[in-house]
């Protein structure tokens, strides 16, 4: 295995926890439920979450992530062609998971409920690889709003989504 593709694997291994998380919300809440009017409020943040989390990939990108993350787990460095291309798929399958949420589509909510979870993570991890760093670590400015957003959605996301409901007992 070359030292990139062993890099991207352990580098990424936090999402792959964040894919499981959100696999479990998808196929434990059950699909789109709520009315009209909540399902496109929840669009609507999902929107700004990808935006958010566009702005917060421009940082990352103009401030070399893809090189100090992986030296800060002792891997190679992340190729700009990976790194760009992973991000932009992400952000790609993000919008259309918006569009089919709209839409009520199930499938869609495993992009927009692992989108929530990585939005709230950046808002740890980057804070914490910066005080690693002594100072700036790079995607810290925009963390925190994306965080936020991260929780708002997660929050829309448990309205929408119907729990499974158990037995209930008459009275």
């Amino acid at each position: 295995m070359s030292d990139e593709v062993r890099s991207i694997l352990l580098g990424t291994a936090g999402l792959s926890v964040a894919g499981v998380i959100a696999l479990v919300l998808t196929l434990g809440r059950g699909g789109v439920g709520g009315s009209e009017t909540e399902v496109q409020a929840t669009v609507r943040l999902a929107a700004v979450a990808i935006l958010f989390q566009a702005v917060h990939f421009a940082e990352e990108l103009t401030t070399e992530f893809h090189q100090r993350f992986p030296e800060v787990l002792g891997l190679a460095p992340w190729s700009l062609r990976f790194f760009v291309s992973f991000n932009l798929c992400w952000l790609a399958i993000w919008g259309l998971s918006a569009w089919g949420l709209a839409a009520r589509q199930r499938a869609a909510l495993f992009p927009l409920w692992f989108l929530a979870i990585a939005c709230v993570a950046n808002a740890v991890v980057h804070p914490v690889l910066s005080i690693r760093a002594g100072g700036y670590f790079p995607g810290l400015v925009t963390s925190p709003l994306v965080g936020v957003v991260g929780v708002l959605l997660l929050r829309r996301l448990l309205q929408v989504t119907n729990a499974p409901r158990g037995p209930t007992l008459a009275a």
